[in-house]
C-alpha cells in the first residue's frame, strides 16, 4: 500500500508521532505545503498514484 502524507505546515512532535505509525509496512511519500514554491502539479500527481492520502495541520 502507498501512503502520501500532506503536511499544511511543519509537523510538530505530535503529527511526527501520528504519521509515522501510517508508515509501518507501507511505500509513503511526504508532501509539504508550507515550503515555497509549491508544485501543486506534482501534488495531483502523487495524489493519484497513491492508496490512501493523509492531510496533517
Amino acid at each position: 500500500m502507498k501512503v502520501l502524507h500532506i503536511f499544511r505546515s511543519d509537523p510538530d512532535e505530535t503529527v511526527r508521532l501520528l504519521s509515522s505509525r501510517w508508515n509501518d509496512g507501507t511505500e509513503t511519500t511526504e508532501f509539504c505545503l508550507d515550503q515555497p514554491p509549491v508544485d501543486y502539479d506534482r501534488l495531483v500527481t502523487l495524489i493519484f498514484e497513491n492508496d490512501r492520502v493523509l492531510c496533517w495541520p
